[in-house]
């Protein structure tokens, strides 16, 4: 398939899961650790689950190896890799095109950080990943693109360098121009921006941008 719905172990909002996945009928799920509660308490049935299941109901656990056929990949505590992470090498390898990520945000913020550096396994894999919940919209590029007022998830548009200066970096479009900047990682300038015309241009050189969508 060329979508997959990864549901993290993060806040999951009541009613928000079921959008998107209605959104996306075709897409695989998978359940990352704590998140597979919600799919079990939720009747969703996912085509994996994957992680090392330490903060999750063990009756959930052994429902989904001994009353299904979801695929379970099961990794030790101590490993090299967040569960989002491997959850995000397993769309590749099945290959998605489209990854949709939900119960990413929320809660402890180093576990948000480290999902949003995650985004660029998938960036790099010529792979679309985006964070969602209701207010936020998080995705990670290597490329100049173009986004549309009309699609947009929300009124303010942020963009921060992931890694390094970012030389080069033309915004158009939006309420606060910007041309032949550099971007740098700790640069505040590109913070809460605004869609102005129909189509906001991003337009840099070479590097990793986290984009995020937003909206009160």
């Amino acid at each position: 398939m060329s979508k997959t719905i990864i549901i993290s172990g993060g806040n999951l909002e009541e009613g928000f899961v079921e959008e998107v996945l209605a959104r996306h009928e075709d897409a695989n799920i998978i359940g990352v650790d704590k998140g597979t509660e919600y799919l079990y308490h939720h009747k969703i049935m996912p085509q994996y689950i994957v992680g090392d299941f330490d903060s999750v109901d063990q009756e959930v656990i052994q429902y989904y190896r001994t009353e299904t056929h979801v695929a379970i990949k099961e990794y030790d505590p101590v490993k090299d890799a967040t569960d989002t992470e491997i959850a995000i090498r397993l769309a590749i390898t099945l290959g998605s095109k489209e990854i949709y990520i939900l119960g990413a945000t929320g809660g402890r913020i180093d576990h948000l950080w480290a999902n949003i550096q995650t985004l660029s396994v998938a960036c790099r894999a010529n792979a679309k990943a985006y964070i969602l919940d209701r207010r936020n919209k998080i995705t990670v590029i290597n490329e100049s693109c173009v986004l549309k007022k009309s699609e947009a998830y929300g009124k303010y548009l942020s963009i921060f360098s992931l890694n390094g200066e970012v030389f080069e970096f033309n915004l158009r479009g939006t309420k606060w121009p910007l041309s032949h900047h550099t971007l740098k990682p700790l640069d505040s300038l590109t913070v809460s921006n605004q869609f102005q015309s129909e189509e906001v241009e991003i337009d840099f050189m070479d590097g990793l941008l986290v984009v995020m969508e937003t909206r009160d």
